[in-house]
Parts: structure tokens; C-alpha cells; sequence
């Protein structure tokens, strides 16, 4: 009788095999397909006698060309995919047979069970850091059945889209110049020149959009449900200082393309933060660094959308996941 690991290799041997045979069937075909015709050779032409040999065999033979570059200089295409096809399929069983024996020479020379090299990096890693357990601890929580129905992601995908926001927003940030004379000639030229630089900025936008919409449902599913309540207080705070940045991030960046749309809604908002009391004008004269909206304007709003405001989203967000973790999340009503 023989064993379960005999068993269990059957399937990735039979895989393994099944791949090898069809790349060699492959492999005939393209090479059957892609052979040059075969001619009947020519007679010798020394045992006929001049006047017996025609204009048209007289002439001297063209030598022969290179395909590859009559291709490109006649504009003939004949069989241009071999060559492409052959190193695909020879190249794929090259590496898929020099990927076998290294993995077969490494079972053989240590006599223990094939590990890739990323399990190989990682274990390197924890035996001098001891990170394992840690992490382990800390990701290994079972989820409540209650907590999977849809209504529940509501915070995960916000937090989703502040990841899209920041990687588009790098993106975007290679190209942008925060100055009154090039930012909008930046933007032109990431809508226009630059490969992609539309769709980033369109994901960019909708991703902006999106955060602000997830978060209120968010807070709206907190507050229906009660989780807000004792002992969970601090969580609430939490999120509704989160809900402030994210509101804080659509406002300064709203500012940087630099059209006549983002200067007067700049206008307006920050006028609007002039209308609190008591500390009115010192919020206006914060925002705009004086009492106009300003080329210092734009240099304020550039710093606090890529530097300050991601720090402080960061920093609340890795508090508001803690103190979900510690205290888990709340029965539904």
C-alpha cells in the first residue's frame, strides 16, 4: 500500500509532465510550420553548351538576403512570429526544466522539504528578529460571523481608497509643479503627454470622491448600530478626527490645479473658515498666509495635502485599528 505523500506527488508530477508534453508538441509544430520550402536542386549547368542556356539563367545569382532585415526593408512579413514563438516556447521549457533540476538538486543535497525563496528570506529574517510570533498574534484573529456581512467593510474600503489616493497621488506628484505659473501647465501636460496620466488622475479624483462617500456610510452604520457607546468612545472621536482629514484632504487639493475653479472655491471655503468665531481671522490668515489667496496660498495648501495630512491620517488611523483590535468591534443591535 502506499503512502499519502506518494499520493499527493502524483497530481504535481502528472502537472508537471502534462506541461513538458505539451511544450514539445508546441514546439514541433511551430517548427514544422515555420521550415523554409524545400526546391528541387538545379542541374549543373557546365555540361550544357552556351548557345543551349537561356537569357534568364544567364544572369548572376542575388546572394542570399537576411530575412530578418528584409522584413524590415521590403515591408514583407513572412513567418515574422516564428522566431518570437520559438524563443517563447523553448525559452518557458528552458526555465521550467532549469527550475526543476534546481529545485531537484536542493532535495537531494539537503534531504528536506523543497521551500521557496521567499520562505527561505523570510525565515532567514525571523531567526535573528523573532518577528513571527508578533505578527502572528497580532493578524491571526477570527472574524465574528456578525461582522461579515457587507456593512461591516464600510471602514476597510475607505481605508482601501486612501491607499489608491496615495499611490496615484505619487504618481501625480512627479510631474506637478506647485507654483502659480506652472501648476496648471503641469496639469495640462499630466492630462495630455504624459502615458496614463488622464486615467491617474481620473482614479486620483473618483478614489477622492469615493473616501468621503465611504466614510460618512461608515459613520452612519456606527451611529445606527450604536457602536459609538461606552467602552467604544474614543473610537468615535477617533474616526470623526479621521472624517476632518479626509474633508481637509478634498479641500487642499482642490486648490492645486490652479484654474479659476479652484481659486474661487478656495476663496469661498476659506472665507467660510473666516466666519468662526473667536478664531476667525486667524484661520483665514492661516489658510491663505495672509488675507488674499496667493501664490503662498498654493505653497500652504502643496505642503499640507502631501506632508502634514497624510502624517496625521496615518498616525490616527494606526490608533483607530489598535483600539478596534483591543476592544473588537460592537454587537449588532
Amino acid at each position: 500500500m502506499q503512502s499519502g505523500r506518494s499520493l499527493r506527488k502524483r497530481p504535481r508530477r502528472l502537472f508537471i509532465y502534462t506541461t513538458l508534453g505539451v511544450f514539445v508538441v508546441l514546439a514541433a509544430v511551430l517548427l514544422a510550420s515555420a521550415a523554409p520550402a524545400q526546391t528541387a536542386p538545379l542541374a549543373p549547368m557546365e555540361s550544357a553548351s552556351p548557345e543551349a542556356i537561356p537569357d534568364s539563367l544567364a544572369t548572376i545569382p542575388q546572394p542570399d538576403r537576411d530575412t530578418c532585415s528584409h522584413c524590415h526593408l521590403a515591408g514583407e512579413n513572412k513567418g515574422m512570429w516564428a522566431p518570437l514563438a520559438r524563443w517563447t516556447v523553448f525559452g518557458t521549457a528552458g526555465l521550467l526544466f532549469a527550475f526543476g533540476m534546481v529545485r531537484s538538486a536542493s532535495v537531494w543535497k539537503t534531504r528536506s522539504r523543497w521551500q521557496p525563496v521567499t520562505l527561505r528570506a523570510a525565515s532567514w529574517v525571523d531567526s535573528r528578529y523573532q518577528l513571527a510570533d508578533p505578527l502572528r498574534k497580532m493578524l491571526s484573529k477570527p472574524v465574528p460571523n456578525f461582522a461579515r456581512r457587507w456593512y461591516y467593510c464600510l471602514g476597510g474600503i475607505t481605508a482601501l481608497l486612501f491607499v489608491i489616493q496615495a499611490a496615484t497621488g505619487i504618481m501625480l506628484a512627479f510631474y506637478y509643479k506647485p507654483t502659480p505659473e506652472s501648476a496648471y501647465a503641469s496639469i495640462q501636460f499630466i492630462e495630455q503627454e504624459v502615458r496614463f496620466g488622464a486615467a491617474v488622475r481620473s482614479i486620483h479624483h473618483w478614489a477622492a470622491n469615493g473616501m468621503v462617500v465611504m466614510c460618512v456610510a461608515h459613520m452612519l452604520r456606527v451611529f445606527i448600530m450604536g457602536a459609538y457607546k461606552a467602552p467604544r468612545e474614543l473610537n468615535w472621536v477617533g474616526g470623526t478626527l479621521l472624517f476632518l482629514l479626509t474633508i481637509a484632504f478634498g479641500f487642499t487639493g482642490y486648490l492645486l490645479p490652479w484654474d479659476q475653479r479652484a481659486y474661487w472655491a478656495t476663496t469661498v471655503g476659506s472665507e467660510i473658515a473666516g466666519s468662526i468665531p473667536v478664531i476667525g481671522d486667524l484661520a483665514l490668515v492661516f489658510l491663505r498666509v495672509g488675507w488674499d489667496v496667493t501664490a503662498l496660498t498654493l505653497s500652504r495648501f502643496y505642503g499640507l495635502h502631501v506632508i502634514l495630512l497624510p502624517i496625521m491620517t496615518l498616525l490616527m488611523m494606526g490608533l483607530h485599528f489598535m483600539m478596534i483590535r483591543r476592544q473588537g468591534l460592537a454587537q449588532p443591535l
